[in-house]
């Protein structure tokens, strides 16, 4: 058996799912169905962005298959665009997405932490709770230091036991007689104080991108998969399958336990769900359900992420020490410990909302770059499902772009001041450097 591939399907499914069902599916049916105001609007937002992300995911797998190695988005838009565009996708990585979502995911995971231990969230432990991500940040990054074989096992455990305990959660809110099919009851007709049609759409749907958003953390570790001809495809398709089915199972047993007119705000919403579920313990089990998936959602990103910066300084792209292994646990360490380190400066920023919106534009961007990637093989795609497949994806995503640039451009125009910042970073640490395709044979050849 090949030592540099020791993922198989279950744990490169784990990585799909893993960082898709995190914090958002506890908190962003409340706002997408209280703007939206109807069951059935809620179901096809869910559904559309399930089909524009298995679309996606056909092309990530097809891409992956051609490109088995080490870096996901990074190889696919090196090899269809160059060293330029592909650095910038690193650099986005590097300085603003992947340290940004880990701190917020982090500090997401903190109010659950201190409830599941009866915490107060005020005086002592309020002073104290900024601990609390600090210490689940750096026991990730010592899992993925010391071996992929341990933080894979830990990963795929976490993740696959979220889906079962999200799936028990829906089972025991209609074996217990709290779940009624009158609360969803009309479907169509939307309810008194939704949004204007048009911005409540425009809302959900870039609530639901948040939710479903990973699901191509797979291709980043693809060099570590088993089989990967087989197993990548495998992975994005059934990983993006059972997403979309999870999420809209807990959509509708949320809705048909507390009914639209009763949700306020999305944290009152989860105690609402709690305490009908489990009476005055239903906080405590809801956060340790919350927990889970955050902490799911994060052993995935903080797997997957330091692969990037490895690729990169394999390429000569990246400062040489991040594209070493470890000589004893076989990992990248030095990446590791920079995702990790970067991670933590951005937990004393504390804008970690505004960090999300940063980065939100400009990741659908590199996303839409790397399918188009398709269109630039040496050898055609031939499957029955290109070129539809990226069309609809590409549409998705300038659709989702257009819509955030709508809502609120700021944001959106900083990340990509960000993200274009990177070119000038380029050009005098980088410029000397090349890619060569033995780097990819190299790795290939695992």
């Amino acid at each position: 058996m090949d030592k540099g591939r020791q993922m198989g399907l279950a744990a490169t499914i784990a990585v799909v799912t893993g960082e898709s069902i995190a914090l958002g599916i506890f908190l962003t049916p409340a706002a997408m169905a209280r703007s939206l105001g109807s069951p059935v609007l809620l179901a096809a937002v869910w559904c559309g962005m399930g089909l524009m992300t298995m679309c996606g995911a056909l092309c990530y797998s097809e891409l992956a298959v051609h490109f088995p190695v080490t870096g996901g988005e990074y190889v696919y838009l090196r090899e269809g665009f160059g060293g330029r565009i592909a650095f910038l996708f690193g650099w986005m990585s590097a300085a603003v997405m992947d340290p940004g979502l880990a701190a917020a995911l982090a500090v997401g995971a903190t109010p659950y932490v201190l409830a599941l231990l009866g915490f107060s969230t005020i005086g002592f432990w309020a002073r104290m709770q900024w601990l609390i991500p600090v210490l689940i940040l750096v026991g990730l990054a010592v899992l993925n230091y010391v071996g992929t074989n341990l933080s894979r096992r830990l990963m795929a455990t976490a993740n696959l036991l979220k889906i079962a305990v999200l799936v028990s959660l829906v089972a025991w809110a209609w074996i217990s007689g709290h779940a009624t099919v009158a609360r969803l009851m009309p479907l169509t007709e939307r309810r008194a104080g939704s949004e204007p049609i048009f911005a409540a759409i425009a809302g959900a749907t870039v609530s639901a991108f948040f939710s479903f958003g990973g699901w191509w953390e797979a291709g980043k570790v693809a060099g570590e998969v088993r089989n990967p001809r087989r197993n990548l495809p495998l992975a994005f398709t059934c990983g993006v399958l059972l997403v979309t089915g999870v999420y809209l199972l807990v959509s509708f047993a949320f809705l048909s336990v507390v009914p639209l007119e009763r949700i306020v705000s999305n944290t009152a919403f989860v105690a609402q769900f709690g305490q009908a579920l489990f009476g005055v313990m239903g906080g405590r089990v809801l956060s340790g359900c919350v927990l889970l998936s955050v902490l799911g959602g994060l052993m995935a990103l903080t797997m997957a992420a330091p692969r990037v910066y490895y690729a990169m300084a394999k390429d000569g792209a990246f400062f040489a020490p991040f594209g070493r292994l470890h000589p004893r646990f076989g990992t990248p360490a030095n990446a590791v410990l920079l995702q990790t380190g970067l991670a933590l400066l951005v937990l004393s920023f504390g804008a970690f909302d505004r960090i999300l919106s940063f980065i939100i534009f400009s990741a659908v961007c590199f996303l839409a770059l790397s399918v188009t990637s398709l269109f630039r093989l040496r050898e055609p795609v031939d499957r029955w499902w290109f070129p539809a497949a990226p069309v609809i994806f590409l549409a998705g995503c300038v659709a989702i772009n257009l819509m955030i640039l709508m809502h609120d451009p700021v944001p959106a125009l900083i990340g990509l001041a960000i993200v274009l910042c990177g070119d000038p970073v380029r050009r005098y640490f980088f410029s000397k450097s090349s890619v060569t395709t033995s780097t990819l044979s190299q790795q290939i050849s695992l």
